[in-house]
């Protein structure tokens, strides 16, 4: 099988990614070679993209790309297209000198896409045929995610396209242990764990989401807080706590409930949110925040709703 004609990187064209560290022609092309560290752009986009900002733009280009000094011989890995996933993947990579293979997921990471059907048996047949893949390795072998194994049948890329599917752990951080095994993954890689990092990754984009719908509901409340039976007064202090009691609300559900989500109550993410709303209903009760029959029952119906709601996300 042929082999790439040039190993040795040529420097990167001008107007590259800022991941790009140089270029190396192969039997189907010249590619990519990019960085196993991230700068500070990709932590910036990667900030940005937790906070909502141009989530669905954060994609790279398709196609194949280099890490390292790679051969005919190496391993070939298959990322998604959303640059998160990507990064995750080739800052993972050091010292190993390999393949990415970037399959079009419409910028979505790769178990959503999986269960999308964009991380699927197509799209792994179809770019493996696009980039010439054959030409360039002589090793038949793609590692999959195995996150996207929902997506794929193996049976079917082999059968189509000569390679041989091997799914890698879960974790990207276990690939280097991976590959020293043999490309054998143990019980452990295998497994899926929801650690507190994992379980609060998105809540700042819940929060900025939710923002735009919470902050304007609170100043609803900030501004209807003034009426009374003696007509209309700009609201102070009461303003300001009704306001507070719905931000509690909303932020409850979208931060405390994933931070506490093993020790609430049942199943349904509906219901962990309404327990923890009334738990701080009952504590607004409690430190006297809020006082009175009606305004107490009120707020025990309204904050294990606005929790509820925000904990389904």
């Amino acid at each position: 099988m042929a082999l790439p004609l040039e190993t040795r990187p040529r420097p990167a064209p001008a107007g590259s990614p800022g991941w790009v560290r140089g270029e190396i022609e192969t039997a189907s092309g010249a590619v990519f070679q990019v960085a196993t560290s991230l700068d500070w752009r990709d932590r910036l986009g990667a900030a940005a993209v937790r906070l909502g900002l141009g989530r669905m733009r954060y994609a790279i280009e398709l196609g194949l790309y280099a890490v390292g000094t790679p051969n005919g011989a190496s391993p070939v890995f298959v990322s998604a297209n959303y640059k998160l996933s990507f990064d995750y993947l080739r800052k993972e990579l050091g010292g190993i000198d390999g393949w990415i293979l970037v399959l079009d997921t419409k910028g979505i990471n790769v178990w959503c896409a999986a269960g999308k059907g964009t991380f699927g048996t197509e799209e792994v047949i179809r770019r493996v045929e696009a980039v010439g893949l054959g030409e360039v390795v002589s090793r038949r072998r793609l590692i999959l995610p195995q996150l996207g194994a929902p997506g794929v049948a193996a049976h079917e890329v082999r059968k189509r396209c000569g390679f041989r599917v091997i799914y890698g752990p879960v974790r990207a951080s276990d690939i280097a242990a991976f590959m020293a095994a043999g490309e054998m993954a143990t019980v452990e890689m295998r497994r899926v764990h929801f650690y507190l990092a994992d379980r609060l990754a998105v809540v700042p984009l819940e929060l900025v989401q939710g923002g735009r719908f919470a902050l304007p509901i609170a100043a609803g409340f900030f501004l209807l807080a003034g009426f009374s039976r003696a007509g209309y007064a700009l609201p102070g202090l009461a303003g300001g706590r009704e306001a507070l009691l719905v931000l509690i609300a909303y932020a409850g559900g979208a931060a405390l409930v994933p931070a506490l989500l093993p020790w609430l109550p049942g199943r349904a993410l509906s219901l962990k949110g309404a327990v923890l709303g009334l738990l701080l209903a009952s504590l607004m009760t409690v430190t006297g925040v809020i006082s009175g029959g009606l305004e107490v029952a009120a707020w025990l119906l309204l904050m294990p709703s606005v929790a509820a709601f925000m904990a389904m996300n």
